[in-house]
């Protein structure tokens, strides 16, 4: 059977068509009917799905504005990255909302006052970085030109490691074989010594690690070479020139390091603010960023500052956006003394609104007048440091030097009215009265037994600790002088604290203390506490060892007599535990 005669036998008859069309009809209206309920349907869920996934990408916005407005007023070092994280994820939420809906993003979140600020840095800096380059090269600094040109629109690349190496031959008056060989030949090494290789310490270095120095016979060696690099001969020449006045002492030298001291500054910066979800501040601002303000602005360690230089370095410190950072680079210069520990106090007190402003106060005016120096120094070269501060901070200087505890008080009130003179400071009676304030109490206290405890360093006598004690609890008596008192009279040695417990009572014409008893009461009972069990058997063996030597010493026997006055009880225990009779 063939395939067209199967097909004509399984053909359906018309009849049965005519038959089936209408209830064919029928069911194809009904699906039409199903599939217009269904497109409503969907319709409808679609508009809930995006009024849902609207709502989600508005409230969500808001949560963050919430937020990061909240962690903008908190008191931590790293707002800006968490802002910023804030706003990052906004956005990323934003971006998913629309790809689930509309297919667009809402509006931008309003940007926060800190990433604002952090923005506008950044562009300053970028805009400081390019003056700065030009200025290193018309000062001919011994660095390739192209070089220092991509930093202006590659910052990143100053941290790369040929750049580094260049940077830090440029400091030391070198320059990388790496260069030397791109520019010169090979051919030009004779002119250099290898200041890298090493037979024993590094035999094998990387040729692009290697640092060279000019000989010191270049020029002879120069001429008696022409025929080698005839075309680059003055090139090779000019940066021998421009090595050389690099490394002298002279001011377009000390004008080069400082333009590279701005560049440094500038970029470390910049780098931070970039990366501050991986860069550690302290590694910043308490490392790197001091030391390069220090060298752009003190030029010798006993040299006085310049209203310049400290202007020039103000103007870089104000591109640190947070306060604590700003002071943390101030605070960690100085640390070797001389000037650059002027320069630290210096900036700190113009600084507007310093927190601790008296601390700072009195810290300075102990740097200026050291207490080993044997001279004071003269008011002709205070009044030129002091001038460098506003002059309500020098009003306040001249008070702290008035008041200054190491002089006595009239070497103090000498110096500090010379001082204010050469200042052309006038009200020196208010300047006075208005230092006593500046010194906080915990300070004054500290500052009051640290003269005790002098006394007590210098082995003074015994009466002259015992009359110093009692003075200073005359004039400021509490429980805590008490205690402080205690304190600095246990650092002695025990025979010294037996001395001088024994003078404490005895005013200088012969009567007694009134309020020695009170005094020499506390003194016994903390003596016989467990907290200070070490001092009583010190004290208990030096008298020991008294009564073994001279039972009927008077300091051994007046000693015990005041202690049985304030406690009768802690007397005895003492008597016992060195061998002597209760009754002695």
């Amino acid at each position: 059977m063939t395939s067209t005669e199967s097909v004509a036998s399984t053909t359906v008859p018309v009849e049965e068509i005519q038959k089936g069309w209408h209830e064919l009809t029928l069911r194809v209206g009904q699906l039409e009917t199903e599939r217009s309920a269904l497109e409503q349907d969907n319709k409808a869920l679609r508009s809930l799905l995006e009024r849902a996934i609207e709502h989600r990408q508005k409230s969500h916005g808001e949560l963050v504005l919430l937020l990061t407005g909240l962690v903008g007023k908190l008191p931590i070092n790293d707002v800006a990255v968490v802002v910023s994280k804030l706003v990052e994820h906004n956005a990323h939420v934003s971006a998913t909302c629309a790809a689930l809906a509309k297919g667009k993003t809402e509006a931008a979140m309003p940007q926060l006052s800190v990433l604002k600020a952090l923005d506008q840095t950044k562009r300053d800096l970028v805009a400081a970085l390019k003056p700065a380059v030009d200025e290193l090269i018309q000062l001919e600094a011994p660095l390739e030109t192209n070089m220092l040109r991509s930093l202006v629109t590659d910052p990143e690349s100053f941290f790369a490691p040929a750049v580094v190496r260049a940077n830090r031959c440029f400091a030391k008056g070198q320059v990388p074989r790496e260069r030397i060989a791109r520019e010169f030949g090979t051919e030009a090494l004779i002119f250099f010594n290898d200041l890298t290789t090493d037979p024993k310490l590094n035999p094998r270095p990387k040729p692009e690690e290697i640092v060279l120095g000019f000989k010191s016979d270049f020029e002879a060696l120069f001429q008696q070479n022409p025929a080698l690099i005839p075309d680059q001969r003055q090139e090779l020449l000019a940066l021998h020139q421009k090595v050389q006045r690099s490394k002298a002492a002279t001011e377009q030298a000390r004008l080069q390091k400082n333009a590279f001291q701005k560049i440094s500054f500038i970029l470390e910066l910049l780098h931070y603010y970039e990366n501050q979800s991986t860069e550690a501040p302290d590694v910043v601002f308490a490392q790197r960023l001091p030391g390069l303000v220090e060298q752009l602005v003190v030029t010798g360690p006993q040299d006085n500052l310049d209203e310049k230089a400290l202007v020039q370095a103000e103007s870089l410190l104000a591109f640190v956006i947070n306060p604590d950072h700003r002071l943390m680079t101030i605070n960690n210069m100085g640390k070797n003394g001389g000037t650059a520990k002027t320069l630290k106090y210096t900036l700190k007190l113009r600084t507007p609104q310093l927190p601790d402003q008296n601390e700072a106060l009195s810290e300075f005016v102990r740097h200026l007048i050291p207490a080993a120096a044997k001279i004071l120094p003269q008011p002709p070269i205070l009044a030129t440091t002091l001038r460098l501060l506003p002059p309500d901070i020098q009003r306040l200087m001249v008070g702290c030097i008035m008041s200054f505890e190491k002089l006595r008080r009239d070497e103090a009130n000498a110096l500090g009215r010379s001082v204010a003179k050469e200042l052309g400071l006038s009200g020196l009676d208010e300047i006075a009265k208005a230092a006593a304030p500046a010194v906080p109490v915990e300070m004054e206290r500290q500052m009051a037994w640290e003269k005790v405890k002098e006394l007590i360093k210098q082995r003074g006598e015994p009466a002259v600790v015992a009359a110093a004690i009692r003075d200073r609890l005359h004039a400021k008596y509490d429980g805590d002088e008490i205690k402080e008192s205690w304190l600095t009279l246990i650092q002695t040695d025990p025979m010294s604290l037996i001395r001088t417990f024994c003078h404490l009572p005895y005013l200088a014409d012969g009567r007694t203390d009134p309020i020695a008893r009170t005094v020499m009461e506390t003194y016994i009972s903390r003596l016989t506490h467990e907290k200070y069990a070490a001092t009583y058997i010190k004290v208990v063996n030096s008298l020991k060892n008294m009564f073994q030597a001279k039972p009927d010493s008077p300091t051994l026997i007046n000693f015990l007599a005041l202690v049985k006055w304030v406690d009768p009880e802690a007397a005895a225990k003492l008597s016992t535990e060195i061998g002597m009779p209760p009754t002695h």
